[in-house]
């Protein structure tokens, strides 16, 4: 099998998804979370399935997602090759893009591939702990 490209590390970070749609929030200073435990995606390399749950918690200021919509986006992901670290990352940016949070974490908890399990979490704001230059 070929080395992977940047083709492949590049895959779905940019692919249209589905719009995800919010609703006026009317009470500050609480935490959602919201579990999506039948997340599917598809290895940008090998074409082989990706299974997973995907945790979103979040303080919403001025809007809250729209749960229906919230399940076409992540349902959209069904058919996309992109790696577990880009598809946990590509939520952030859009869910924080469409609520405007006080704060955001996404986490993909995913299934056991080759005997190993991975969970990628991403948080908005980027703290301190942030190594990224």
């Amino acid at each position: 099998m070929p080395d992977y490209t940047a083709a492949h590390a590049r895959a779905g970070i940019d692919a249209k998804l589905p719009k995800i749609e919010t609703w006026p929030n009317h009470f500050p200073g609480y935490e959602i979370t919201i579990r999506f435990p039948e997340y599917t995606s598809m290895c940008p390399k090998t074409g082989l399935p990706d299974y997973g749950t995907i945790i979103l918690r979040y303080q919403p200021r001025k809007l809250c997602l729209e749960l229906k919509s919230l399940k076409m986006y992540l349902l959209a992901y069904r058919n996309l090759g992109i790696f577990y670290e880009n598809a946990v990352n590509r939520m952030l940016r859009d869910f924080v893009a469409a609520t405007k949070p006080d704060w955001f974490t996404v986490t993909g908890e995913f299934t056991p591939r080759g005997g190993l399990t991975t969970t990628i979490e991403a948080r908005w704001p980027r703290g301190r702990g942030d190594r990224r230059r």
